[in-house]
């Protein structure tokens, strides 16, 4: 019998096998590679290996599902035995596990807490390597009724103007406001251009009688909040 690491899955031990362990012990008694694995379905006959040693390749050059999840199809594809399709997999899974990790919105959702914002868009903000700005416009309950995107890369003030603020705010007939962005470096303490922008919708929000209720940065595992600090 050939050596499990080079072997085909189909002659490990049968507890052993990913998809009959998930089946038998449950999802959570797999590993990333294992999971990942079971998604692509088959390994690289040319360089003996099976689907899990190449995850596992792919997890050494990548180190966490979070740089993973950063990663392009091209960067993915540059670990040899994975090409575009087992790449699009890859992507589609994490893409849906950040789906899930997201409770959907609705016109009753009330989002009254900074922890809620990002309970919300932490999961699609927070390994990206540009920076997205949006907002969230919020009715005289607090309940969401829709979120844009008014920027993709550098925060500064003239990308975020307050008229791309304002516009869709009063189209929308929203009573409140609440912006936020990511930092890829993964620390959201504020930068000047920050404090400034947060500082000029403020102002400008209260001129026109919509309330900004909060500018919250997203980066990592954490996140910094303009109102929970008493910035607003």
């Amino acid at each position: 019998m050939p050596g499990k690491n080079s072997a085909s899955i189909k002659y490990w031990p049968e507890d052993e096998r990913p998809r009959e362990r998930l089946i038998k012990f449950g999802s959570h008694s797999l590993s990333d590679a294992h999971l990942l694995g079971i998604l692509i379905g088959s390994g690289d006959r040319r360089a003996k290996k099976n689907a899990v040693d190449l995850i596992r390749d792919l997890l050494n050059k990548f180190g966490t599902l979070e740089s993973l999840d950063q990663a392009t199809v091209t960067e993915i594809c540059e670990v040899k035995g994975i090409g575009s399709a087992k790449a699009a997999q890859i992507k589609a899974a994490l893409e849906v596990g950040k789906r899930m990790a997201s409770k959907p919105i609705s016109m009753k959702n009330k989002l009254k807490s900074s922890q809620a914002f990002v309970d919300q868009f932490s999961p699609f903000l927070k390994n990206l390597k540009k920076e997205i700005v949006k907002i969230v416009l919020l009715d005289p309950k607090l309940q969401y009724i829709k979120d844009l995107t008014i920027s993709e890369g550098s925060l500064n003030a003239s990308i975020v103007h307050p008229r791309e603020v304002m516009i869709p705010a009063i189209r929308e007939s929203a009573a409140s406001f609440a912006l936020i962005h990511n930092h890829p470096s993964g620390d959201p303490t504020p930068s000047q251009a920050d404090f400034e922008i947060t500082h000029r919708l403020n102002k400008t929000g209260k001129i026109v009688g919509i309330h900004m209720v909060d500018h919250i940065i997203i980066g990592g595992n954490g996140f910094f909040s303009f109102a929970d600090e008493g910035l607003l």
